[in-house]
């Protein structure tokens, strides 16, 4: 006797490509694209800044203790990047375009915070190289670590 398939055995969770978490990043990208609109060049970069600062506040302990090391490394070592927030994450930009960014841990619900890279950091070496680091610990070698990719990121 062959086995019958009914609805209440199969599974009734239907995916559409997208998380919840994924989604609320997504409203949070197209909020920032619409509170930029209406910012002047000046305006731009102080309210990105303080909407960097007010998103790293709302994190974890320990992922705003991560992200308030990177914001001051990124202010040390190029402070010419504009903050800004980006799908909801601290990002910096050169010229309008995000060069790297921070993701929380907690935002994904992730074992690892994340320095990630976009294509418009200077990073490239050879035919293959990292774009995107995990992190949960800021040490004196990790900040130089990083110090040195904002470096090479920027150059």
């Amino acid at each position: 006797m062959a086995a019958k398939t009914t609805a209440s055995t199969q599974s009734t969770k239907s995916y559409d490509g997208f998380t919840e978490d994924e989604r609320e990043a997504m409203k949070e990208r197209a909020k920032e694209l619409k509170a930029a609109k209406g910012r002047s060049a000046r305006g731009k970069a102080a309210d990105g800044e303080a909407d960097l600062l007010a998103k790293v506040a709302e994190m974890t302990d320990e992922d705003r203790v991560l992200a308030e090391g990177i914001h001051a490394l990124v202010k040390k070592v190029a402070p010419d990047l504009t903050a800004k927030t980006w799908y909801g994450m601290p990002a910096y930009a050169r010229d309008g375009k995000v060069v790297f960014f921070f993701q929380s841990a907690a935002k994904f619900k992730a074992r690892y915070a994340t320095l990630g890279f976009n294509d418009a950091a200077s990073l490239d070496d050879g035919d293959m190289w990292p774009t995107a680091f995990a992190l949960t610990t800021l040490t004196p070698e990790v900040e130089a670590r990083i110090e040195a990719l904002i470096k090479k990121a920027t150059a």
